[in-house]
């Protein structure tokens, strides 16, 4: 030990390599977490509510994993946040901003239903 009183210290390696590489790191997940996903067309069978058959239709699907996104050429609808309490016993679900109840029935099939118009469409993608 030295007389001045002062331990020797280990020398540790220069954090400036790591603070330099930071921002490109960080760059790279910001690029890996905005995919550029455009999502699929799907297949949709229109029904009443009561289940009579009305026509087929299709729309680009936006498959985000907690919401979804559906496209049809007269409607743009947006889920929001997908709930269920236990998502092996409720469908996860959620209400649109323009009163249609968005459901992930699987992870190919969605489905939209809006009761006033007697209308429900579901939604099967490849």
């Amino acid at each position: 030990m030295p007389k001045s009183g002062h331990w020797l210290l280990p020398a540790f390696p220069s954090p400036l390599p790591v603070i330099r590489a930071l921002p490109a790191l960080l760059v790279l997940l910001l690029a890996a977490c905005s995919s550029d996903y455009k999502g699929q067309q799907c297949p949709g069978e229109i029904q009443t509510l009561s289940g009579q058959s009305q026509g087929v239709t299709q729309a680009m699907i936006i498959d985000r994993f907690s919401s979804f996104s559906v496209a049809l050429p007269d409607l743009k609808l947006d889920s929001g946040p997908l709930q269920s309490s236990d998502r092996q016993l409720y469908i996860p679900s959620a209400t649109t901003q323009d009163g249609w109840l968005a459901q992930r029935i699987s992870d190919h099939r969605f489905a939209i239903i809006n009761a006033p118009k007697d209308q429900a469409i579901t939604f099967t993608c490849p």
